[in-house]
């Protein structure tokens, strides 16, 4: 294991890679860490301590790695950039500009990401103006208390720090493009990795706290039966035999060979529980501005990790989420229709519709058993917590699904960097 890791440094491309990456985290660790002007610090550290009581704030504070309790400059961390990309993504089937920019290619994929920057900036916006607000003592709700982190509240000082949140937002969005680009991974699943390894230990030593020795043991065990869950689905694929016709071009032939197209049983990774964490945060986003104490005390009761209507939406959504990101990802008439224009044919299926109704098919009986896999694991944790009343680190099941598919899906574009210089990867 010891060689494999030296390997990585032995390549000066990949260090460099690996470092960069290393550092933007650090970086982003610092401005998880720098309040903006204006707050208490003592109030912070009296709504720390108070913070793991609202499992509201709890779900916010886990993606921005304890910056929310601290109001930091990176406080909102990467939840505007991902409910702006939700927003896009849904649009792009209705409106028919964005659907005219998704089928550009690289030309509309890059108009598709500067219109989800500027809502990335509007939504940190609107969310940072209720925050500040809130955090101001205003939304016990949120809190769980009414602990006032900005004493000396002004109007001009709730504009700056306004301004603040907001740019960080910004700030970190260009991180994560920033690690996509010259780094390793996907930049914004590496931030968001992050932040949810650093609060296992924590977490961790919650629910030992709270639930004992026994119930933390059978916690621990359900884990790890998880974690072999997991790696093995993740592993999983189905391959689709696609052979190629032989032509002659002028003296030489060309064809004639056959390989296939992987489907990943887990083809949609975790972006699907982002995404539907981020849903359910919606609600509370709203609270926030809607003055509506009906609405603002159903999310304050039932928005809560540990409750059976929170689970249920979440298992839900999770499904719903699998499905569309499945076939945005791998649309079945445009793979045929690649594998058409390439002389290429899968055998036993005619080339054109049959070739396109044959990948349908197989799309949706593997993404109805990676959907529940994805669900299931996602609330096993949540549900068992729930039935024994542990409020402490009730996020486990998505911190558990988002670290292990994170790194597998970074160990894996290290691994292909390791072969194609001939050396010997982590994965087997």
């Amino acid at each position: 294991m010891l060689t494999r890791l030296a390997n990585i440094f032995r390549v000066p491309d990949l260090r460099n890679k690996v470092l960069f990456t290393l550092l933007v985290i650090a970086l982003y660790q610092l401005g998880a860490n720098v309040p903006v002007p204006g707050v208490s610090f003592a109030k912070v550290q009296q709504l720390q301590h108070s913070a793991g009581a609202s499992g509201v704030l709890g779900f916010l504070n886990l993606f921005s790695g304890g910056a929310l309790v601290r109001l930091a400059i990176f406080g909102l961390g990467v939840m505007p950039y991902i409910t702006s990309s939700i927003i896009i993504q849904l649009l792009s089937t209705v409106i028919p500009k964005l659907e005219e920019w998704r089928d550009q290619g690289a030309v509309g994929q890059k108009k598709i990401t500067q219109t989800t920057r500027y809502l990335t900036v509007a939504l940190a916006l609107m969310q940072s103006t209720g925050l500040v607000y809130a955090f101001h003592g205003h939304d016990s709700g949120l809190l769980g208390t009414t602990i006032d982190l900005i004493p000396k509240f002004t109007v001009p000082l709730a504009a700056f720090m306004v301004l603040c949140l907001t740019a960080g937002t910004a700030f970190v969005m260009w991180l994560a493009e920033l690690i996509t680009q010259r780094g390793i991974g996907q930049g914004m699943s590496i931030l968001i990795f992050a932040n949810v390894v650093a609060s296992i230990p924590a977490g961790g030593k919650a629910i030992y706290e709270e639930g004992g020795i026994a119930k933390f043991g059978a916690i621990l065990a359900v884990s790890l039966i998880l974690l072999v869950v997991i790696v093995f689905m993740d592993q999983g694929q189905r391959r689709i035999p696609v052979t190629f016709a032989k032509r002659v071009v002028g003296r030489r032939m060309y064809g004639g060979s056959s390989t296939y197209i992987p489907l990943k049983v887990n083809q949609s990774g975790v972006i699907p529980i982002i995404f539907a964490s981020s849903v359910l945060y919606i609600p509370v986003l709203f609270s926030n501005v809607i003055p509506w104490h009906g609405f603002q005390d159903f999310v304050r009761t039932n928005i809560q990790p540990t409750s059976l209507i929170y689970i249920s939406f979440y298992f839900v959504l999770i499904l719903a989420f699998t499905f569309f990101y499945v076939y945005v990802a791998f649309d079945p008439h445009q793979q045929a229709d690649i594998i058409r224009k390439q002389g290429g044919f899968i055998p036993g299926i005619r080339p054109g519709p049959p070739t396109e109704r044959y990948f349908a098919h197989i799309l949706s009986r593997i993404t109805v058993v990676g959907a529940l896999f994805l669900a299931t694991v996602a609330v096993v944790p949540s549900v068992l917590m729930s039935l024994w009343h542990l409020t402490a680190f009730p996020f486990y099941g998505t911190t558990l699904l988002i670290s292990v598919g994170v790194a597998l899906e970074t160990m894996r574009q290290i691994d292909s960097q390791l072969m194609m210089r001939n050396y010997e990867g982590f994965l087997k």
